[in-house]
């Protein structure tokens, strides 16, 4: 953005709502950008988040595909973090899937780049580099482009390349071993249940802090806590 000329336009989640998406506060953002002579090209959407740890809600979801559909705005979709939902009832929902189920003038009008990465979820578990996108809705000159740019870049490495696939494909019923089965799924447990552990681990400490509590982490791999100061505090700081 820097090297051309752009703008960072931060907009910002309602913590009392589990870090839930601020709809009047994003469409006074883009209004107030327009006045101030900026024009809104892209958002990026981070789910699950990072390094809020929330879910977002499918209402969210589409909140943001209307007013990226009224103002003309590519959606950013980073979704890397997509099998690490920790919370009993909540669910990772693709902003594709929403984008499409929405039908139109939403599926073929709004424009949507996804991400995932292997370096999250359950192979890579930030280890790993690898990860793909998808585009939605672009120009053939855009995506030309892409295919162009990524074209002349050096490939990720070649375990990179074997997980991203093995995240993409993974063993099947009927198609791998029953053996290779069972020792697949023991491990992807272990995993999964280990960073589902730690994430109930670390709300629940953050809570038990004095003058500190946490919203709980619901997916991902962070937490966000809140300090609060006493009023004397704030005072001295000021003096």
């Amino acid at each position: 953005m820097t090297l051309f000329g752009g703008q960072l336009l931060p907009y910002y989640l309602d913590e009392s709502k589990c870090w839930g998406l601020d709809v009047p506060g994003l469409r006074k953002l883009v209004a107030k950008s327009k006045d101030d002579g900026f024009t809104p090209r892209a958002i990026v959407v981070i789910n699950p988040g990072n390094p809020t740890g929330q879910v977002m809600g499918r209402e969210d979801l589409e909140e943001i595909i209307r007013i990226c559909h009224s103002e003309n705005i590519l959606i950013m979709a980073d979704e890397v973090y997509q099998q690490n939902v920790y919370k009993e009832g909540k669910k990772f929902i693709s902003m594709r899937r929403v984008l499409h189920e929405m039908g139109e003038p939403y599926a073929s009008e709004v424009e949507l780049v996804s991400m995932n990465s292997v370096s999250k979820g359950i192979q890579g578990e930030c280890g790993l580099r690898g990860g793909y996108m998808e585009t939605h809705n672009l120009s053939n000159k855009a995506e030309q482009i892409l295919y162009k740019l990524k074209s002349i870049e050096l490939c990720s490495n070649t375990p990179g390349q074997l997980a991203v696939n093995l995240m993409v494909d993974p063993p099947q019923v009927g198609r791998e071993s029953p053996k290779c089965l069972e020792i697949y799924n023991k491990e992807a447990n272990q995993i999964f249940g280990g960073m589902k552990e730690r994430a109930k681990l670390l709300t629940r400490t953050f809570n038990e802090m004095k003058q500190i509590t946490c919203t709980e982490i619901e997916g991902a791999m962070y937490g966000f806590p809140r300090v609060h100061f006493s009023e004397k505090f704030l005072q001295d700081a000021k003096n």
